[in-house]
């Protein structure tokens, strides 16, 4: 079963033992963290905990 995460689109891949599952995912391409809740290896409910937080001084460092 795979998952999108709700930050950055990174594909999650979730194994068997997320077939019934109440819980939280973490993306590990950008951090983000997704409560998820499946049933019978479908996904019934994903919500979006903690956004990644962007790093700023980068960017402001790049434009300078």
């Amino acid at each position: 079963m795979k998952l999108n995460c709700l930050s950055c689109g990174h594909s999650v891949d979730l194994r068997d033992g997320y077939n019934d599952y109440d819980g939280q995912v973490k993306c590990f391409a950008c951090g983000g963290l997704m409560a998820i809740r499946t049933q019978d290896g479908q996904i019934k409910w994903v919500e979006l905990v903690v956004r990644p937080r962007h790093d700023e001084d980068s960017t402001l460092q790049e434009t300078i």
